[in-house]
């Protein structure tokens, strides 16, 4: 199992597809910073099967998003950040 960082916006498009092309079902997708954007309500974007689909909160909170990400992303805070990097076998950070 792979956790997946992203930091990157939506616009980023070839980033975006490269790490949605290395998730596999059992990895876990967190998006921070700016890659929090990603996680909008309406973003047409094709999530890849059996990922685990995470925002860092403190991202969505500084960045005003709390009521607009779309129903099948969870919010982790940073303990939250911490446990799925020690659940998970390896870390690959998009940037």
């Amino acid at each position: 199992m792979t956790l997946h960082t992203l930091n990157r916006a939506p616009s980023n498009t070839a980033l975006l597809a490269d790490c949605l092309r290395a998730c596999s079902s059992g990895d876990t997708l967190l998006l921070i910073e700016d890659g929090v954007y990603c996680a909008l309500a309406g973003q047409p974007i094709a999530w890849p099967a059996g990922v685990t689909l995470c925002a860092l909160a403190a991202d969505v909170a500084a960045r005003g998003l709390d009521s607009r990400l779309a129903s099948n992303i969870a919010q982790a805070d940073d303990a939250g950040f911490v446990q799925l990097c020690c659940e998970h076998t390896r870390v690959i950070s998009w940037y």
